[in-house]
């Protein structure tokens, strides 16, 4: 059997700006933890104040656990990926490759 990638992840607590740290990578899923109250956005830039590769709100009226699954090959980002969570997220892990 092979791999097309090894997958892998990282968890980083919310409401903050934070660059992963990963270097470049494909963004496979997010799984978004919410909280009671907040504005519950994610947004994904490609590298620190780059370009935004996607943006998420999330329903914020109970914690609640989301998983985004990013079809095919999921979403490049050529330099190391930043997210900005906004502060009704209480942390994130992103799987990459």
């Amino acid at each position: 059997m092979s791999f097309s990638s090894d997958v892998q992840a990282i968890t980083k607590a919310g409401d903050q700006t934070v660059v992963l740290g990963v270097g470049p990578a494909r963004i496979r899923q997010i799984q978004i933890v919410g909280a009671a109250s907040g504005t519950g956005s994610v947004v994904v830039k490609n590298g620190a104040g780059g370009t935004t590769v996607l943006t998420m709100t999330i329903p914020t009226a109970a914690v609640s656990v989301h998983s985004v699954n990013i079809p095919a090959d999921g979403i490049r980002c050529t330099s190391d990926p930043q997210l900005v969570l906004g502060n009704g997220i209480t942390q994130v892990t992103v799987f990459y490759a």
